[in-house]
C-alpha cells in the first residue's frame, strides 16, 4: 500500500475505548466505505473520512493498521 491507493475499511480496532461513543461512531461509520490513503505514521495508515459523514474529507481523520483495510485500487 502507498499514498494515493484506495482502500476499504473492513473492520475497526478491537481496542477502541468503549466509553468514547463519538470515537466508536466515527470508526463504525467508516466500515465498508472506501478512502484514499493520505499518509503513513509508522505502521498506521491515515485516512481522511469526513465524506462518510457529509463533511469535507479532511474534517475527520482516522489511523488504522493495514490489517483493518483491503486494497481496492493501487
Amino acid at each position: 500500500m502507498k499514498i494515493g491507493d484506495t482502500v476499504r475499511v473492513v473492520k475497526i480496532p478491537a481496542d477502541l475505548p468503549a466509553g468514547n461513543e463519538q470515537l466508536q461512531v466515527l470508526f463504525r461509520g467508516c466500515v465498508g466505505k472506501t478512502f484514499p490513503i493520505v499518509a503513513f505514521d509508522d505502521d498506521l495508515v491515515e485516512l481522511h473520512v469526513g465524506e462518510a459523514f457529509g463533511k469535507p474529507p479532511e474534517h475527520h481523520q482516522i489511523w488504522l493498521d493495514a490489517n483493518h483495510l483491503k486494497l481496492i485500487e493501487a
